[in-house]
């Protein structure tokens, strides 16, 4: 038996383990949603001027408010994409200091609506793109079933 020590075929042991840390934290990939063969889902969407609905807004099913438009879209549908659709359809969203806040509204454990605020993105964007215009609805844990409340401001 020729070679180093502490291992019989003859190899020698690896270095000791450095210890360097905890690993970075992992951000899920998203599959990508092939649009021409996906359903897109029914996002209901209401918009408001000066700020968003209120849980109570919410607390009556079909009595939610009446600013809303439904749009087909798919779970990687940005934010941006988004406030484009809305552009379209609200003449406040099309001002060009506007921004728009984005919120889901969804029911807690408790059956009570609960509104959270997810993202911004300004109407025009002046060649800089805010952080969240990139996000999709995948990314900030939207749920199917979900409503989108836009506040715009």
């Amino acid at each position: 038996m020729s070679g180093a020590p502490g291992r019989p075929s003859g190899r020698p042991l690896p270095p000791p383990p450095q210890n360097r840390g905890p690993p970075p934290p992992v951000r899920p990939r998203l599959e990508p949603i092939d649009r021409e063969k996906t359903c897109p889902l029914l996002l209901r969407v209401f918009t408001k001027v000066g700020g968003h609905h209120t849980t109570e807004d919410f607390a009556v099913r079909g009595k939610e408010p009446k600013d809303e438009v439904q749009i087909y879209t798919w779970k990687d549908a940005t934010l941006r994409e988004l406030t484009d659709l809305v552009k379209e359809v609200s003449p406040a969203a099309r001002r060009r200091d506007a921004k728009l806040s984005f919120a889901f509204v969804y029911p807690d454990k408790r059956g009570r609506f609960v509104v959270r605020e997810v993202g911004q993105t300004l109407s025009y964007s002046n060649g800089k793109r805010m952080l969240d215009d990139g996000k999709a609805l995948a990314d900030l844990s939207f749920m199917i079933g979900d409503y989108l409340d836009v506040a715009i401001l």
